[in-house]
């Protein structure tokens, strides 16, 4: 891959920033700030969130101006590809507090007194029942997953197929149990 040079501009702002000059990280902001809390956006779907992101990413770049090279392409790309990154980390995390929660509560219940683990047991096996009329393809997903203990990229693996794909295959068998569970009043 041929490296793609920043623009004349964008090195002198990125110079000036490294000098300390915060009228020019007000010049980045301006103009990049809509390209960033738009990506934001896009990725976590959440207007607080992205707003968060788009600071965060240009505190990174004016305490770190030097992370970026000039050398190797843009600064709009370079803050873009920060921006991503937060808003993809900020998803992945939430994704997986998300199913932690719902996780312990419908696959390994923790009873304190003797009458919750009867209903426990009950919902656990109610929860299998309906993990048993899955398709093959989102059974095994979320088996591997929940029961086996595997992560997105290690099912995706055992199963064959990308790990975007895994993903897709466990959302949707959660979907499915949730709509079956909730139907049992479970």
């Amino acid at each position: 891959m041929v490296p793609v040079e920043a623009p004349y501009d964008d090195r002198l702002l990125h110079q000036r920033v490294v000098g300390g000059d915060d009228t020019a990280l007000g010049e980045v902001y301006d103009r990049f700030a809509a390209l960033i809390y738009g990506l934001a956006v896009r990725v976590t779907r959440d207007r607080v969130v992205a707003e968060d992101i788009t600071q965060e990413v240009f505190l990174t770049f004016w305490e770190r101006p030097l992370a970026y090279d000039p050398g190797k392409g843009t600064l709009r790309a370079w803050l873009a590809t920060i921006a991503h990154r937060r808003a993809v980390d900020h998803v992945r995390t939430e994704e997986r507090r998300r199913v932690s929660s719902l996780g312990p509560r419908l696959f390994e219940p923790e009873p304190e007194r003797l009458e919750d683990g009867v209903l426990a047991a009950d919902e656990a096996k109610r929860v299998r029942q309906a993990v048993t009329k899955l398709p093959d393809t989102l059974r095994e997903a979320v088996q591997l997953a929940y029961f086996g203990g595997r992560t997105y990229r290690q099912v995706g693996e055992e199963l064959g197929v990308p790990e975007g794909t895994a993903k897709s295959r466990i959302r949707m068998a959660l979907r499915r149990l949730a709509e079956e569970l909730a139907e049992e009043e479970v």
